[in-house]
């Protein structure tokens, strides 16, 4: 039987993608898709944001992937990608579906317990921190500064202090430990001469007054010696 044909032309490479197979979501993504579609766009968003910030870079290093699936975004402009997490259920899950044309690197790894065996140019966490015990977090960014090299950059994302009044119960349930943005801003200075934090809302990332920004970035450069 032939494949049918689409009325447009363009569109029939989705036809014959269909035919290789259709990429499954991953295990957090699919979740999402079924309890609450509209957080798969804010996510995303937070990993184009970091695509874009990082675009160029040679070797960067993901710390707390999940499973990884906004990832791919990140894979699309720098060189070279390594995604860690502590949870080998979210590992397995990764690389059962890694696609041979987005390829990156993904273990486990538990980033409390020490720093990578190799350095990167640039690491980023997006939505770990905040699952992190507070007497634990200063150990978390050492090791995480620790996996850069001499020029290397850090970047955050976590939701703000501020918006876990808005949070739900499954979401305050891991949610230890959020920051509003003088707190993210004091922690990463402890390691980092230059640190910027940006707000975000919903998909849109600004420079807006922070108490009301439901989402934080930060960025760090310039290692403290």
């Amino acid at each position: 039987m032939k494949p049918p044909k689409t009325r447009e032309t363009q569109y029939q490479r989705s036809i014959e993608l269909q035919e290789k197979g259709v990429a499954r979501l991953g295990l957090m993504t699919n979740q999402a898709w079924h309890d609450d579609p509209k957080h798969l766009l804010f996510t995303l968003s937070r990993y184009k944001f970091a695509a874009k910030m990082l675009a160029g870079k040679q070797h960067v290093l993901e710390v707390g992937c999940a499973d990884a699936f906004g990832t791919r975004l990140v894979v699309q402009t720098v060189s070279s990608l390594t995604a860690v997490d502590f949870d080998p259920v979210f590992v397995a899950d990764v690389n059962a579906r890694m696609d041979a044309a987005w390829p990156f690197e993904c273990k486990v790894h538990d980033i409390l317990l020490g720093p990578l065996e190799r350095s990167f140019d640039a690491a980023y966490a997006l939505d770990v921190i905040e699952h992190i015990p507070e007497a634990d977090e200063e150990r978390f960014v050492q090791n995480l500064v620790a996996s850069l090299n001499s020029h290397g950059v850090l970047m955050l994302g976590t939701p703000s202090l501020q918006s876990q009044a808005y949070a739900s119960p499954p979401s305050k349930a891991g949610h230890i430990n959020c920051k509003d943005a003088p707190g993210l801003k004091a922690l990463l200075a402890r390691f980092f001469y230059n640190v910027f934090i940006f707000s975000m809302n919903d998909e849109v990332v600004h420079t807006g007054y922070y108490p009301m920004a439901h989402y934080l970035f930060a960025i760090a450069c310039c290692k403290r010696p």
